[in-house]
C-alpha cells in the first residue's frame, strides 16, 4: 500500500499488535472477568500518544498498515476526532494507558448506512490478558447505542487473531490478498444496551478516581518520607 497521509483513516484504525497473545489467553479462561474500560476525552490526548509511541515497529505497522514514525503517530493523534469518534482506554494502576481502541463512525452512504471501523492497540506488557476482546465487545456496545448497524475491521491476513476474534463475533470474513475485511452485523439498540453502557461508564470512572487517589496517597508517602529522610540527616549532622 502506498504511504497514507496523517489523518487518522478508517483503514489506520483496524490493526491490532499483540493479538497473538491475546486469544489463547482468553481460550483458556473463558470466565468473564470485568475490565475497567474508560471513555478518553481531549485531555487524554497526551496518553494516547504516549501509548502509541511505545509500541514496537512491528506492532506500529500492524496497527497503521505502514512503518509509521514518531511524527507521523504525532500528526495521526492530533487529528483524532473526540467528538465525532469514541476512543476507548484501560489504564493500569500507575495509571499508564496500556490498551487503546478507536471506534470511528463512517459518513453514511448509499452502499452502507450506519457504519463503524474498530481498530486497538495492547502494549506489549499487558497482553495475554484478554484487553483486545474486551474492547471489541465494548465497542460493539457502544456502536449499538449509536445506531450502528455494522462493524467493520480491515486487516491484515496474517493477523489471524484479529480475525478470529472478529469470526466468533459472528462477522463474515473476505480476504483480498494481504488484507482481510470483516463485517459483523449488530442487534438494534435496546434499553438493556443503554443501561449495561451506563454502568460499565460509571464503574470505569470510579476504577480510575481510585486509582488516581491511591496515585496521590503514593506520592504524599513518598515525599513525607523524603522530609523525614532529610530531618534525620540534619540532625545527624548536628550531633556530629
Amino acid at each position: 500500500m502506498g504511504q497514507p497521509d496523517d489523518r487518522p483513516t478508517p483503514t489506520e484504525l483496524i490493526q491490532f499488535p499483540g493479538a497473538e497473545a491475546t486469544a489463547p489467553a482468553e481460550k483458556a479462561s473463558p470466565a468473564f472477568r470485568w475490565i475497567p474500560i474508560r471513555s478518553l476525552a481531549q485531555r487524554h490526548r497526551p496518553r494516547v500518544l504516549a501509548h502509541l509511541l511505545s509500541l514496537a515497529p512491528e506492532d506500529r505497522y500492524l496497527r497503521f498498515g505502514y512503518a509509521a514514525n514518531d511524527a507521523q503517530i504525532g500528526r495521526y493523534v492530533d487529528n483524532l476526532d473526540f467528538e465525532r469518534d469514541e476512543v476507548f482506554g484501560v489504564f493500569n494502576r500507575r495509571l499508564e494507558l496500556i490498551a487503546l481502541a478507536h471506534l470511528a463512525y463512517l459518513p453514511d452512504s448509499s452502499q452502507l448506512r450506519h457504519a463503524a471501523e474498530f481498530g486497538v492497540s495492547v502494549s506489549p506488557k499487558a497482553r495475554g490478558r484478554g484487553y483486545g476482546s474486551r474492547l471489541f465487545e465494548h465497542a460493539v456496545l457502544h456502536a449499538r447505542n449509536r445506531h450502528v448497524d455494522t462493524m467493520i475491521i480491515h486487516a491484515l491476513s496474517e493477523n489471524a487473531a484479529m480475525l478470529r476474534i472478529a469470526r466468533q463475533a459472528g462477522a463474515s470474513v473476505v480476504r483480498e490478498g494481504s488484507e482481510s475485511e470483516a463485517r459483523l452485523r449488530l442487534p438494534h439498540e435496546t434499553l438493556g444496551s443503554h443501561l449495561e453502557a451506563l454502568v460499565e461508564e460509571q464503574a470505569a470512572e470510579l476504577d480510575y478516581q481510585l486509582k488516581s487517589n491511591a496515585q496521590r496517597v503514593d506520592l504524599l508517602k513518598a515525599i513525607i518520607g523524603e522530609i523525614k529522610d532529610g530531618i534525620r540527616k540534619v540532625r545527624q549532622a548536628a550531633i556530629e
